[in-house]
């Protein structure tokens, strides 16, 4: 009885968690729709939607059956994730300089040979779910983890100017909740891989939170929708999802 509330628990917690991590994967898109319409990326870097592609097809391989049973949510969230982080390199691959289409086909041809390396290797070399969830789960931290430093030079910038100019409220709370959300449904039937990542994403998204409520206050003077945008774009992506 015990186990089957528990594991209706996680599944709500999960589908939440899957609404909330569906909201920051789409929050690019007013940064995508700038370029649309511009016919250019501007000074706009692809390097989130990058990390974004390689962050979420690793989960992928992380939520299938044959190596961590019962991910079902893990894996739509993230199936959608990719499909909507390819989309957004597809725009910027159009309107982009030709310097970074050549970059964008090198690192997507690297992610999936990676990708691919991993999966052979995995399942060759380890043949139970506890190995091979291990080996998988150890790389999807290490991507978590540098991901999630990312926000520490935007936390600097705040605590240097004493303003929040830079540092969306709204993002900041979603990156918050997307951990915390997470992050109980890793504990709930414990994960340690999923539960790493995000419990690093909730503390993050804590300390830009409590920044925000320090410095407030500061009036923003001469902000440009422009800066705004694009600091929207860093400060989004780098809350990628389990």
């Amino acid at each position: 009885m015990v186990t089957q509330v528990v594991h209706t628990a996680r599944t709500v917690i999960g589908i939440i968690g899957n609404i909330i991590s569906f909201l920051l994967f789409a929050s690019p898109m007013p940064t995508l729709w700038r370029i649309l319409k511009k016919k250019s990326s501007e000074e706009f870097h692809p390097y989130p939607y990058i990390a974004g592609v390689m962050n979420c097809s690793f989960w992928v391989l992380y939520g299938l059956p044959i190596i961590h049973p019962d991910s079902t949510l893990v894996i739509t969230i993230n199936s959608v994730g990719l499909v909507m982080e390819l989309s957004y390199l597809a725009i910027f691959f159009i309107y982009t300089h030709k310097k970074y289409r050549i970059y964008i086909v090198g690192l997507l041809v690297a992610v999936i040979i990676l990708l691919a390396i991993v999966a052979v290797l995995t399942l060759q070399f380890c043949h139970t779910y506890e190995s091979r969830s291990m080996v998988v789960g150890i790389i999807c931290v290490v991507f978590g983890v540098i991901m999630y430093a990312s926000p520490l030079s935007i936390m600097k910038k705040v605590i240097k100017t004493k303003s929040v100019e830079f540092m969306p409220l709204s993002l900041s709370w979603a990156g918050f909740s997307n951990g915390i959300a997470w992050t109980v449904y890793a504990l709930l039937e414990f994960d340690i891989y999923i539960l790493i990542g995000n419990a690093l994403g909730a503390i993050s998204g804590a300390a830009q939170l409590i920044l925000y409520a320090y410095y407030c206050k500061v009036t923003l003077p001469g902000r440009r929708d422009g800066d705004a945008i694009k600091q929207t774009e860093v400060q989004l992506e780098t809350k990628l999802p389990a």
